[in-house]
């Protein structure tokens, strides 16, 4: 079970290095058995100042399957904000300590990155200090753009099948590829190790550890290299203090607010499942849980858990009202339902139950009508559940979130991470909707128009595309809607970038529309703003009505604007 706390908008797993170092095992066991790649990022408050102005390496950073402290500011940060956080688990401790391990369990490791001759040195040494390390290959392709690079790196790897590969493009580019390339490199254990290679080889010199344990290796590294480095801690340090004062001072104020016990609503359906018997609390601060799931629920989960009620405390204003699971007319989804105060010192209950619901059937609604307030760690908790939901194929939807926890979450840069909706029969009629016909459709003045969903990246990219491919061999011209769409890969852009150039090979046309601020910032990011055709609307996009002979201007005008 996960055990994350957000720090400015980025969730950092609360682990040691030994708890790191497991968890890796366990994702190269999965991954050789299932073929799915676990993405770990070590973040500093360089990565994090980074996600700040990138809604790309931001989305990337809270999706990752690890995410451990690289920079003593997110220790700090951690600490602050409530967490129990032990200290940094860094990627150039982790790589070594890694290969110590992979040679004890025969796990391979691809090196790709750094300068020439550099990752090369690197394994030699790796290998020297841990006999029997497999090395699956290295590779340092010549720095290019993300959108340049030859795919032939991702065919060398594939055909090397590392149960480890440690990327040093440095930071985005490396967390970008990564994410891009994904789902087929099919590697159990991708990290981006930004210089780690050249302080394995002596090139980048590492502080004393006293220093390191101190926190103050970022002044070391600022002495070897002022010119290089004093402009970025200035600029990082900065931006990371400003956001981060402005969390901690909204979780201070809510952690004031929020003292005021809660009482429970009045109106709150009775359960209809049988009720076991008292669980007393395990200390004062033990969370109340009720459960219950509809009959429709039972039906169509086949949700095995037992209900359970702890025992009434003799005083309720010292304990607080946590967590219900209640049912809901004509909701088939389970329910959890937060009320009061969700914080480090009461939600692991809630988390166990979410759990639980979970591994029945992979989506959940977390009714918010009643929560107050929810800390860095409850938080941390919702994103570990929606990533496991998402890794499962399902969904999860807050609702009802009063106005005081949506702009925490908009403080936190986490508004756009979940779904959020009004009520629990509008989640559940999202995860009932229809899919969109097999191929795009011909509606609007001769254009066809395809709406892209919440989330365009890997995961959903292969099945889109086929689709408008097809269609785009019965009609040139196809609108692309992304007035749903939160996030957009670099992946999701180079789909439409292609799609772009298959539309004008047959004399058509491909425009996109309704993009988010998010969304623009991407393309912006990649360069991609001036070439694809963006514009405001569907209406705005489809109102010219599609003849031979505007199809043949239309393609002038693509291609005058490149």
């Amino acid at each position: 079970m996960r055990k994350l706390l957000v720090v400015v908008g980025v969730p950092v797993d609360n682990v040691t290095m030994e708890d790191a170092l497991a968890r890796c095992d366990t994702f190269i066991a999965v991954g050789r058995a299932t073929g799915r790649t676990h993405q770990i990022t070590t973040v500093n408050a360089d990565f994090v100042v980074n996600s700040l102005h990138d809604p790309e390496l931001q989305r990337i950073l809270q999706e990752s399957d690890m995410s451990t402290a690289d920079g003593m500011p997110l220790v700090w940060g951690a600490r602050l904000l409530g967490g129990r956080m032990p200290g940094r688990v860094t990627g150039a401790d982790m790589v070594p300590a890694l290969a110590h391990r992979a040679a004890h369990k025969g796990y391979s490791i691809f090196f790709l990155g750094a300068r020439e001759g550099i990752a090369a040195k690197a394994a030699a040494i790796l290998q020297e200090r841990n006999p029997g390390l497999k090395v699956a290959g290295v590779l340092s392709p010549p720095p290019r753009p993300i959108l340049e690079m030859d795919h032939a790196i991702v065919d060398t790897i594939k055909a090397a099948r590392p149960d480890i590969l440690l990327v040093a493009f440095g930071n985005p580019k490396q967390e970008k590829w990564i994410r891009m390339h994904a789902r087929e490199l099919q590697v159990p254990i991708c990290i981006g190790v930004g210089g780690t290679f050249d302080m394995i080889v002596g090139v980048t010199k590492r502080a004393p550890a006293w220093l390191q344990r101190i926190g103050m290796e970022w002044a070391y590294r600022l002495s070897q290299e002022p010119r290089r480095l004093a402009k970025r801690y200035l600029h990082d340090f900065g931006y990371f203090g400003y956001f981060f004062a402005h969390q901690w001072w909204a979780m201070r104020k809510g952690m004031a607010v929020s003292m005021v016990p809660q009482e429970r609503s009045k109106d709150v359906v009775p359960p209809i499942a049988p009720v076991a018997p008292p669980v007393s609390p395990a200390s004062p601060n033990a969370p109340v849980m009720v459960s219950s799931v509809d009959s429709v629920s039972v039906i169509e989960t086949q949700n095995s858990v037992t209900p359970i009620v702890a025992a009434e405390p003799e005083n309720p204003a010292a304990t607080p009202v946590l967590p219900l699971v209640e049912s809901a007319p004509f909701v088939s989804t389970p329910i959890v339902d937060i009320k009061g105060r969700l914080d480090i010192n009461n939600q692991e209950a809630f988390v166990v139950y979410a759990n639980s619901l979970l591994e029945e059937l992979p989506y959940l609604i977390i009714n918010m009508a009643e929560a107050t307030f929810l800390d860095s760690s409850a938080l941390g908790a919702l994103v570990a559940l929606a990533n496991q939901a998402r890794a499962a194929g399902g969904a999860l939807w807050l609702v009802a979130m009063p106005p005081q926890i949506k702009n925490l979450f908009k403080l936190v840069r986490l508004d756009s991470f979940f779904e959020v909706y009004s009520s629990a029969e509008a989640a559940d009629a999202q995860r009932r909707q229809l899919p969109q016909p097999t191929v795009p459709r011909v509606i609007n003045n001769g254009w066809s128009v395809v709406r892209l969903p919440r989330v365009f990246d890997g995961n959903n990219i292969d099945s889109i595309v086929s689709r408008c491919l097809t269609g785009l061999d019965q009609n040139s011209h196809l609108v692309m809607d992304c007035s749903e769409t939160s996030f957009m890969s670099s992946a999701g852009m180079v789909a439409l970038l292609n799609l772009n150039r298959t539309a004008q090979t047959k004399n058509g046309a491909l425009r996109i529309v309704g993009c988010s601020r998010d969304v623009l910032r991407t393309l912006k990011l990649i360069e991609l703003d001036g070439v694809l055709t963006v514009m405001t609307d569907v209406a705005t996009a489809t109102q010219d009505p599609i003849t031979p002979s505007a199809a043949h201007s239309d393609l002038q005008a693509m291609s005058g604007q490149q």
